[in-house]
């Protein structure tokens, strides 16, 4: 599985650390940056990596920002994305689970770096159940195409 990771200045030492999980768990991982400090505008690395999640080019994303907030508004934008802001394993499980996410979002200031891990753990690990959850992914895709023409 192919991973498009991406970080503002705000996410990039979590995004060191999703990193290094990735590398030590075997997975392919594609770094949309940023890779600075310096104050930068999360649109232009949360966008790209989003886009690598719908093209199919990444399987899932992950991307990071200081809340997470920002960087998921952006990748929902794109078609085909359902991100999901994720603060705890459960709701990372449960948007697996039950709305077939494929980009995980994650705020930097508001969860450490070990649950941090655990939430990319249970993102990338939980297959999506399907049945009685697929109508209702279906329901999103419809919205999706009614509106981005």
């Amino acid at each position: 599985m192919k991973i498009a990771i991406a970080c503002d200045h705000g996410g990039l030492n979590l995004k060191q650390e999703v990193k290094n999980y990735l590398t030590k768990n075997g997975y392919e991982f594609v770094d949309f940056g940023t890779n600075s400090t310096d104050s930068c505008d999360y649109p232009d690395f949360a966008l790209p990596a989003a886009e690598a999640v719908a093209s199919g080019d990444c399987q899932k994303g992950i991307i990071i920002c200081s809340t997470g907030i920002g960087v998921s508004i952006v990748a929902n934008k794109v078609p085909g994305v359902r991100c999901a802001h994720c603060h705890d394993a459960y709701c990372a499980e449960f948007t697996r689970l039950h709305n077939d996410s494929n980009v995980l979002a994650m705020g930097e200031k508001v969860v450490g770096v070990g649950y941090a891990l655990q939430i990319v753990e249970k993102f990338l690990t939980t297959e999506f159940e399907g049945g009685r959850h697929q109508r209702r992914v279906d329901k999103i895709t419809a919205i999706e195409q009614k509106y981005c023409k």
